[in-house]
Formats: structure tokens, C-alpha cells, sequence
């Protein structure tokens, strides 16, 4: 059957998973950290024994943990699917290690015309029951639309007319995207040259949760003074693929309740719009 609009707010059974302090090292070096400085002020993230350092996990870790097992919303065709929106909200430091329990939801479901808007849902809980995490992804389907049904809120974000307040530049490796992919996103887009040129790439591409990474790390050292403990969500949309090697510049406005953010790549295009950072 094609994409179920009836399916919105059927909820998975709850799954328990665990993460290990090799998993967040792990984690910390797929999106950057330490590159410039490996002796520097981010051994938390990527060390587990250094002297007086104890380790941490990096906020934006969780989009690669405990997805849950979110409830079916019909049937599609997986190469028209893109991952077009993720926000994450904290309700606690996310530990550099241990065990949680996540459940999966479908949250709305829009008729975009020509395609679907899917978010999906995941609430992660620790063992007694206490909220850890939340994750909202947003699956933009082509083809799947077409139902006559709503088509969702617009967007009400806009970029400030101003000079963004900071703007933070971190360059990936040509490799990023095989160092990030050993968190568990194994897609060939991202590492075989001919899978990407079918899909109409020159070279494979960075993963987007890699390019999210990276802007939440922006994120923390330059708008939460480097505490996960004040990083209390960011969200936005994917808006251009990123080559690795690339240059990654995150444009970031403080509003005082919120910060605002935009990452660009190479030649100011835009690869992540839409941001908005908020703090504990």
C-alpha cells in the first residue's frame, strides 16, 4: 500500500539498547573532534583516560542511537526517500556510556502534493522510566503524495538582517565519511563511487547526520560555553549535500532565549537552514 495517513500516532514496541564509551569516542572523531587539536580542549570527547579529564558524550550522539521500532506507515520506494529535517531535544547529559529504552512513533504525516512529509518520533527513557532524549526526523518522500490531505504548518524562520554574532569554521576530511559511516550508517552514497554516480554524484557525499554533527559541536563551544549540560536541542532543515573535505562555516545569531544558526559549504551554499539551538 502507498504511504497511510492513518498510521500517525501508532506507537512501536519499546526497545532497550545500549552504547559503550568506545561507541561515543567513536562518535566524537566521526564528526570532528579533536582534528585541529588532538591534545586540546576537546579530550573529553575523545579520550577516556586522560589525566583529571573524565569523558563525555557529544549531544548529537543520540540521532545515531536507539531509533526504536517505529510502527509501519506504508510502502514506498526507499530511493525516493530523503532525510529532510532533524531536531533533537535533551532532557539530561547524554553519559558517555550505558543502557536506555526507546520507543518509536509516527508523528504527522503531510500531503506535500508530489510527496509525503514523515516525521518520526523517538522518546528514549532510562531504566526507570526517567526521559533522556527525544529525536523528530523529517522524511520528505517523493511520489507519495497526492491524497488531498493537510499540508502541514509553513516555515516561520528567517534569517536575521544582520552579521551573524560568531561564525564558526570546520574543515571534514576526504575520509569523514568513512570514519563517520563505522557509527552504524553503512549506505554506499557514501562511500562507493559507482552507487553515488547512479545516484547522480560526482563523488560520494557526506552523510547529513555527519554535517549535523559537526554543526552541533559548533553549537556547543561557541554558544554553550562547551557544556553539553546548557545544550538543550537544536533542530533545522538539510538543504545541500556536502563533498567531503569541504569547509563547513556555521553562521550562528544569538536571539537570548534562542540561537539561531545556518551552516554553509563551500561558495556560501547553504547545506543546513533553518536552525534553532535552545539552551538549559
Amino acid at each position: 500500500m502507498p504511504i497511510n495517513p492513518d498510521a500517525v500516532g501508532s506507537i512501536g514496541e519499546p526497545s532497550e539498547f545500549s552504547w559503550t564509551s568506545k561507541d561515543s569516542l567513536l562518535y566524537a572523531l566521526g564528526v570532528g573532534a579533536g582534528a585541529s587539536d588532538p591534545t586540546g580542549f576537546e579530550l573529553e570527547f575523545t579520550t577516556e583516560n586522560s589525566n583529571d579529564i573524565t569523558q563525555t558524550a557529544l549531544p548529537t550522539q543520540v540521532v545515531v542511537m536507539g531509533g526504536g521500532r517505529t510502527p509501519g506507515f506504508g510502502d514506498f520506494n526507499p530511493m525516493f526517500l530523503l532525510h529532510a529535517e532533524q531536531r533533537i531535544t535533551l532532557h539530561q547529559p547524554l553519559p558517555a556510556e550505558g543502557t536506555a529504552v526507546a520507543t518509536g512513533k509516527v508523528g504527522e504525516i503531510y500531503d506535500k502534493g508530489k510527496a509525503a512529509l514523515v516525521y518520526l518520533e523517538t522518546d528514549v527513557a532510562d531504566a526507570d522510566g526517567n526521559p533522556m532524549w527525544s529525536t523528530r526526523a523529517g522524511l520528505f518522500i517523493s511520489g507519495e503524495g497526492g491524497w488531498v490531505g493537510d499540508r502541514g504548518p509553513s516555515n516561520t524562520w528567517e534569517l536575521p538582517d544582520r552579521d551573524a554574532d560568531q561564525v564558526v569554521s570546520y574543515p571534514t576530511r576526504t575520509d569523514q565519511a568513512l570514519l563517520y559511516r563505522l557509527n552504524g550508517d553503512r549506505n554506499p552514497l557514501h562511500s562507493d563511487p559507482t552507487f553515488a554516480a547512479g545516484a547522480g554524484f560526482d563523488t560520494p557525499i557526506l552523510h547529513g547526520l555527519c554535517t549535523y554533527g559537526f554543526t552541533g559541536r559548533a553549537l556547543l563551544h561557541a554558544a554553550c560555553d562547551s557544556d553539553p549540560a546548557r545544550f538543550a536541542g537544536m533542530g533545522g532543515r538539510f538543504k545541500s549535500p556536502v563533498i567531503p573535505g569541504e569547509v563547513l562555516e556555521v553562521h550562528i545569531w544569538d536571539q537570548g532565549d534562542e540561537v539561531l544558526f545556518q551552516t554553509r559549504a563551500t561558495g556560501d551554499r547553504v547545506v543546513f537552514d533553518g536552525g534553532v539551538l535552545t539552551r538549559h
